[in-house]
């Protein structure tokens, strides 16, 4: 079975009603992203990025998976797909996605500020001023915010590095270090990307453009492929 690598952002979780700060010229559902989304924000107004990140928790409770989600469940049954993600939603997990892996945290998880190896499942539960780590130190959102090293980094070029297939979906590939990613991919590896948007790519790479949204886009890419490897 051929492995076949996603690369996901925002723009598979906008059909589904999520929003993020690219909608609107840094701003997210009308917040500065520099406010809510840095230490710097952090230590200026703890209890503004916990009320921002409850609210995004709630909005997420109410959500659901599109056909761009579902579809990549679907091509489970024909390959071997890992999904590697920039979203905090859980989209990806509600639709039924047997391997992601999150760059940038998830919303449904929290972490101690001073011990990162301490996390807590939360779900879709508010973290307040005074919610503790056993330790004694306060939770924050486990979201890995603008400056902050990105963990899970290593384990997607591992990843992206044993790929039969490439897809990007929804990601304007200008976010480092994941758009970076793409250098991983061995060179003979077809690369598929699925965007309405033109999107900024490697000169060196032929790409196989998929001009629609991800629930369009997945779907096209879905027959593509059970075209060209199962027949």
């Amino acid at each position: 079975m051929k492995k076949l690598v996603v690369l996901t952002g925002s723009g598979i979780s906008s059909e589904s009603g999520l929003k993020t700060f690219r909608d609107a010229g840094g701003l997210w559902e009308n917040y500065d992203v520099m406010e809510v989304a840095s230490y710097a924000g952090w230590v200026k107004n703890m209890e503004l990025v916990l009320r921002f990140y409850n609210e995004r928790r709630a909005q997420l409770k109410d959500a659901e998976p599109n056909p761009g989600h579902k579809g990549l469940v679907d091509l489970e049954q024909y390959f071997d797909v890992e999904i590697i993600t920039q979203n905090v939603d859980n989209l990806h997990e509600k639709a039924g996605s047997s391997k992601v892996l999150h760059l940038h945290g998830i919303l449904t998880q929290a972490r101690s500020t001073e011990d990162p190896e301490l996390v807590y499942d939360i779900g879709y539960n508010p973290i307040n001023p005074g919610d503790n780590c056993e330790k004694g130190f306060q939770l924050r959102p486990d979201i890995v915010w603008f400056g902050e090293a990105v963990p899970a980094i290593e384990q997607a070029a591992a990843i992206t590095s044993g790929a039969d297939i490439f897809v990007v979906i929804g990601t304007s590939m200008v976010v480092y270090p994941a758009a970076g990613l793409i250098d991983y991919v061995p060179k003979k590896v077809p690369v598929f990307l699925i965007d309405p948007n033109d999107v900024a790519v490697p000169l060196y790479r032929h790409i196989n453009f998929i001009r629609e949204k991800a629930g369009k886009g997945v779907s096209i890419l879905k027959e593509k492929l059970l075209s060209d490897y199962l027949n």
